[in-house]
């Protein structure tokens, strides 16, 4: 059953990226680091979401056939 705070993940992790690289523009030299760490769980949540999505259309499309075939 998929949750209710999908859509919300999904915006926030958009926007932690985008924070992230505000962030990048605005420090010089060695402070940029800081910045490393949103900018890694941003793009993790967004690669981890597409992984979900392919996972759950691959097991739809599975079913399909399934119930094609049956």
């Amino acid at each position: 059953m998929k949750s209710v705070s999908s859509p919300l993940l999904s915006v926030a992790s958009v926007l932690l990226i985008l924070m992230a690289l505000l962030g990048l523009l605005q420090r010089q030299g060695s402070d940029r680091l800081q910045v490393l760490p949103a900018l890694v769980v941003g793009g993790g949540l967004v690669v981890s979401g597409a992984f979900g999505r392919i996972r759950r259309r691959k097991q739809l499309l599975l079913a399909l056939r399934k119930n094609d075939q049956g």
